[in-house]
């Protein structure tokens, strides 16, 4: 039934009927065909005791030449005017209704088992906004450590700790309202142009998270002489409670115009005094004196290194965490062999995104055995580090971007 509408709806088909003495526009048999009302011959093809019709015209003269029209072909609304309306083609298309509580269904389940996931893993925080704590003097935030943020060894890279520390530092801010206009900024520092850089840090690692691990951040800032800011962190493990990381850093103000450092206004001293917490550094500060470090001192060289777009912060300078990359580029061998116990990091000029720099390590107290790089045979290794600017087409002058120390432990395995 359904195949012979669709061919009705293309060609007018003929029954057979009873004999009459009436006229017909078609006749079952070996005869040809017939002429219908206007005077179009219809040709018959015999097909199964079943006669089709196909109409023709003489051709027509159209800008001289022949044109030869079929009726009932001629455009596709015919063909659409000619079927005829059943219940099945009056149907909507079911199919797109389908697919669409399917993926509605689909993504309400899965927005149901991250609710039950999280409500298994108190540690979380589902948001990733953190919280007051201490008084309103303090900041805690969970990180969750991730697969793309371990390295070989599985545990947490040294670079994912920074970051963690630079985030809470931020979200801290953020959510006691410092956070002018300015990316770390104050209302007032925004006003005078003034954000905060940071001078010295310094972090001590008892023990590195591994992928799956939540560890909890807090982080508060004191007073630290005249025009300078301490920052500290504690990093705990949030299933022990175990102190993993600790670390403590100076910030200074630098004006975004001339790219000097300022003082403290006092009215961005009455924004952030009352945050601060009257407590000593977490870290005791590392007042040892480096040594000069130059190329032909170094035990390891490494040039030719230049910041990506994706280095620089918001105030169009590297970010801080790019230094270790750079620091530990060095030191091939050290990283291979030992892990990393402490760091500390005195920044003395910004580098730019057209700068040029070269990494330079020396071993302390190292041995002059080649073979090994100049590493002693123990289970601890101090480096001394400097970062040293070649210039670079923005103008930069070139000299010392950052000096540091870094104390390494065997690994276990």
């Amino acid at each position: 039934m359904v195949a012979t509408t669709a061919s009705a709806s293309l060609f007018p088909v003929t029954w057979p009927k009873p004999h009459s003495g009436a006229g017909t526009f078609g006749k079952v048999g070996n005869e040809p065909g017939s002429v219908d009302m206007r005077g179009n011959k219809m040709k018959s093809v015999n097909s199964g005791g079943m006669q089709v019709k196909a109409n023709s015209q003489a051709p027509t003269e159209v800008n001289g030449s022949k044109k030869r029209v079929i009726n009932g072909l001629k455009t596709a609304e015919n063909l659409i005017s000619h079927a005829p309306r059943t219940v099945i083609n009056q149907l909507p298309d079911w199919s797109v209704l389908l697919a669409s509580i399917t993926t509605i269904f689909l993504a309400a389940e899965k927005q149901w088992m991250m609710l039950d996931w999280m409500t298994k893993r108190p540690d979380l925080d589902p948001f990733g906004l953190g919280k007051i704590v201490q008084d309103g003097l303090g900041f805690r935030e969970n990180f969750l450590i991730r697969s793309y943020e371990v390295g070989a060894d599985r545990n947490a890279s040294i670079e994912t700790i920074m970051n963690h520390l630079q985030e809470t530092a931020l979200n801290h801010a953020k959510s006691v309202g410092l956070m002018g206009n300015g990316f770390g900024s104050t209302p007032e520092m925004f006003k005078r142009n003034l954000f905060w850089v940071v001078t010295k840090m310094h972090v001590i690692v008892d023990r590195y998270p591994t992928w799956g691990d939540v560890v909890q951040v807090d982080t508060w800032i004191a007073r630290n002489g005249k025009n300078s800011m301490r920052r500290d962190w504690l990093v705990r493990d949030c299933n022990t409670g175990d102190i993993l990381i600790t670390a403590s850093s100076n910030w200074v103000m630098m004006n975004k115009e001339t790219r000097r450092l300022s003082k403290i206004p006092d009215e961005v001293r009455g924004e952030i005094e009352h945050l601060f917490v009257d407590a000593p550094p977490v870290v005791d500060d590392d007042c040892r004196k480096l040594p000069k470090l130059e190329e032909t001192t170094a035990d390891y060289v490494r040039k030719g290194l230049t910041p990506r777009w994706s280095d620089l912060d918001v105030n169009q300078h590297v970010n801080n965490v790019k230094y270790i990359d750079w620091v530990l580029e060095s030191a091939p061998q050290v990283v291979e062999k030992y892990e990393l116990a402490s760091i500390t990091l005195e920044y003395r000029r910004e580098c730019r995104k057209d700068s040029v720099v070269k990494s330079l390590t020396s071993i302390l107290g190292g041995s002059d055995d080649g073979d090994n790089g100049g590493i002693p045979d123990s289970n601890h290794v101090n480096c001394q580090h400097v970062l040293l600017s070649e210039g670079g087409g923005d103008g930069a002058p070139g000299g010392e971007i950052v000096k540091g120390r870094t104390e390494w432990r065997l690994k276990y395995i």
